[in-house]
């Protein structure tokens, strides 16, 4: 996502560089380049911080951590060697 984010840049400030003046060429650049990407970046960007926060709040679905009473519990007699 970040390279079509790039490459778009990259664009819109090669078509404010070939504008007439340099209010013309920052309005150029702002108005087809950063803030559409703002918006594209933000909308797109919503799953990553949702789950971000999700992992910020204790307790919501973090199956890496594993509370020290359960860790150091000796294997039960029923468990296999591959469990």
């Amino acid at each position: 996502m970040y390279i079509v984010a790039i490459a778009w840049l990259y664009v819109t400030l090669l078509m404010a560089a070939t504008d007439r003046s340099l209010v013309a060429g920052v309005m150029t650049f702002l108005t087809y380049g950063l803030g559409p990407l703002a918006l594209f970046l933000w909308l797109f960007g919503g799953p990553r911080r949702r789950r971000a926060a999700q992992q910020r709040e204790p307790g919501a679905g973090n199956l890496t951590s594993v509370p020290d009473d359960v860790a150091h519990e000796p294997d039960r007699a029923d468990a296999k060697a591959d469990q």
